[in-house]
């Protein structure tokens, strides 16, 4: 349990900090790299060592890593421009509604049992999450370009994160153990930094942008939570091995509850009608998924 509320209470914390990135007006890329930075440092200083050698090559997790590592940098990305065109609760929402897509692969996979109060808390949960994220009359008047990727960022975070959640849960299954998942993680998150890296350094090269120091002071600030953000996750899988299609929903619409109401509370998000009703079926969501 304790590993669940790390995850919840980490990931969300990633959410609303992209919130602060667009209130400072940050740079959201060079915020990214500075951030995978801070997380390969994190998890070497956490590791005891840095864990990635010529002998990390032949590791059978090694390729998962070097694609997890792609992914983090992409989906980041668009969490942060889906935050800075939208809202807390859109992102987090589009960001967490892809749990339909490892608790498929959970039951088709591992052979995992969805009982009728499971399977009735998934459908609950997707309407949940669709009415919190519901646009209010205003959104909807807008149009242009930003009212398509309104629409276009949500779903590359639908599909993006889903296909994240499932790699993780398959590769901790395959390939982890307590004494090689540290490198997998750093393995990735290094992998993330060296991508950005080489773009940052090409921008700062060709002029295109200048390095900010509040931006590589946010980068830490986000890099180190997220590296232990990850890391909960995993030993929350580890845990509960035998139950992740009920454990990653759970973790995901703890994850959309918790920003909302921050979000609310300190950025004075406003939310409809619509919305508090999908935060009251997120609640009845957890409580079916968990106990199903």
């Amino acid at each position: 349990m304790f590993y669940l509320i790390g995850s919840i209470l980490l990931s969300s914390y990633l959410v609303l900090a992209f919130k602060i990135v667009a209130k400072l007006n940050l740079n959201i890329f060079q915020v990214i790299v500075f951030n995978y930075i801070a997380c390969v440092i994190t998890g070497s200083l956490f590791n005891g060592k840095f864990p990635v050698s010529s002998s990390s090559i032949g590791e059978n997790w090694f390729g998962w890593a070097l694609f997890m590592g792609v992914l983090f940098i992409s989906l980041f990305n668009v969490v942060g421009l889906t935050t800075r065109h939208t809202n807390v609760a859109v992102a987090s929402v589009a960001y967490k509604l892809s749990l339909v897509i490892p608790f498929i692969f959970s039951i088709y996979l591992y052979k995992e049992e969805a009982g009728f109060l499971k399977i009735i808390g998934i459908a609950v949960a997707l309407a949940a999450v669709l009415l919190t994220c519901w646009p209010s009359e205003k959104l909807n008047n807008k149009t242009g370009s930003n009212s398509r990727l309104k629409i276009i960022l949500p779903l590359i975070l639908f599909l993006g994160s889903g296909l994240l959640d499932t790699m993780i849960k398959y590769v901790e299954h395959q390939f982890l153990n307590d004494s090689n998942k540290n490198d997998y993680l750093v393995t990735a998150f290094l992998s993330a930094a060296v991508i950005g890296i080489l773009l940052l350094s090409f921008q700062f090269a060709t002029g295109q942008q200048k390095f900010s120091w509040k931006a590589l002071l946010m980068g830490i600030g986000i890099g180190i939570p997220n590296y232990f953000s990850i890391w909960c996750l995993v030993q929350v899988l580890k845990q509960y091995s035998s139950n992740s299609s009920a454990i990653i929903p759970v973790n995901n619409m703890g994850i959309v509850l918790f920003s909302t109401m921050v979000a609310w509370l300190v950025f004075r998000e406003k939310l409809s009608l619509l919305n508090w009703l999908g935060v009251l079926l997120s609640l009845a969501a957890i409580a079916l998924i968990a106990y199903g």
